[in-house]
């Protein structure tokens, strides 16, 4: 009898644990600001605010810092201009090490070391080439190759007019370095977007439902519309596009911002968007990258040893017709 009043009264308090937590007042913390040449949102969940825009700042500036080809006084602006000094620190150091890793799995499609094309295109910071052609092209290749640069003991080993930009994975690191900030601090429940690339963690406990994350619409016309709605739930999405970001020729050729690493020229394909979902944001930039130039079947290739990838592609089928395609249970 009393151990049945004593389960009876452990049960009891459980339920009425649950029902404390379930009532407990949750408010939202929004934190917002530009970073990364863009805009940031952060919604961090809580029984009470807190205010970490001082040190949201602090984090985004030392990536800035170590990786922003935008910045003069930036560890990769340094190196690129050849200054071989330069020991890196732990952000360059990894986002070295996962890029390796993706150039190593998607045979070269990420390529860190196609800046130089990116630069000449006139998509990156400096360093536009007028009237570009296949011989310009053919040379700046020579330079291009990320099995060739080696980090030995902080300091990266490249060849003299090798550019390295991690500008197509740096966003979505930038992203994981709030989120291993936030999760430091105990947080399970918060999500972080940077223009358009997210982290969720957990759950929106004030409307009790797991983060509904939006896929736009490929619109050239520069207007914002949802082409679909998803559900995330402890993971990252980043999404690559050629509908925002593209330039146009005297003949009206478009050309978009995402360089073949395997031909130095702009993308030019039938994908207008691809969404990548993965264990963490950094993995999701890089494989967005990469996939939006390696096209859908060696993308399906590819996903047959990569079940922690998720992919969602917009495309134009062979009559221009629009036209999705979700491989690895994206958003099932």
């Amino acid at each position: 009898m009393k151990n049945t009043l004593l389960i009876l009264t452990m049960l009891l308090a459980f339920v009425s644990c649950k029902k404390e937590i379930k009532q407990a007042n949750f408010v939202r913390t929004l934190t917002s600001g530009n970073v990364f040449g863009t805009y940031y949102n952060i919604q961090l969940f809580d029984t009470v605010k807190h205010n970490y825009e001082k040190q949201y700042d602090s984090l985004f500036n030392s990536v800035n810092k170590s990786m922003s080809t935008y910045w003069e006084d930036s560890d990769i602006t340094k190196i690129n201009k050849g200054d071989t000094t330069v020991v890196v620190d732990a952000h360059f150091a990894t986002v070295f090490q996962v890029s390796k890793e993706i150039y190593k799995s998607t045979n070269g499609f990420f390529d860190p070391t196609i800046g130089v094309l990116v630069n000449a295109w006139d998509f990156g910071p400096t360093g536009k080439i007028d009237d570009l052609n296949k011989l310009k092209i053919d040379s700046l290749m020579q330079t291009v190759g990320f099995d060739k640069v080696q980090l030995i003991k902080g300091k990266l080993n490249k060849q003299k007019h090798t550019f390295i930009d991690f500008n197509a994975i740096a966003k979505g690191y930038g992203l994981d370095v709030i989120s291993n900030f936030l999760t430091a601090k105990g947080y399970q429940n918060y999500l972080i977007d940077i223009g358009g690339e997210v982290v969720a963690r957990g759950r929106n406990l004030v409307k009790q439902k797991p983060f509904g994350i939006g896929i736009e619409d490929p619109n050239f016309d520069g207007s914002s519309s949802q082409h679909k709605i998803i559900s995330l739930y402890n993971e990252a999405m980043a999404t690559s596009g050629v509908y925002r970001k593209f330039k146009m020729d005297a003949n009206g050729n478009k050309y978009a911002h995402i360089i073949n690493p395997k031909t130095g020229y702009p993308s030019k394909t039938n994908i207008l968007s691809v969404s990548v979902i993965a264990p963490n944001c950094t993995l999701a930039d890089g494989y967005a990258t990469a996939f939006k130039a390696m096209g859908i079947e060696k993308v399906k290739t590819l996903l047959k040893t990569h079940p922690e990838l998720k992919v969602y592609f917009i495309y134009d089928d062979e009559k221009q017709n629009l036209q999705t395609l979700a491989l690895n249970g994206f958003a099932e």
